[in-house]
């Protein structure tokens, strides 16, 4: 039987971001991530294309942390 990813269970008071890094580079990304005191959580869709859901309080925090690590692992945050 074939896996199908779902969409993850977001509710009101969050705000999502999606990145799409290599594959290789999402343990690293995830790891940064959750180290950071409940900034985010993390969901893969497929491969490299990640989904990062925070509080809406804690939005432009996340976009900053976003921005320092796609410029290291060249990753690519899609309007």
């Amino acid at each position: 039987m074939a896996r199908k990813p779902v969409e993850p269970c977001l509710g009101e008071g969050l705000v999502v971001r999606r990145v799409i890094l290599r594959a290789r580079d999402v343990v690293f990304f995830k790891g940064v991530i959750e180290a950071s005191e409940g900034l985010a959580a993390v969901f893969a869709e497929h491969g490299g294309d990640l989904s990062v859901a925070t509080p809406v309080g804690r939005e432009h925090e996340l976009d900053a942390v976003l921005a320092d690590l796609c410029a290291e692992l060249q990753g690519v945050r899609p309007a």
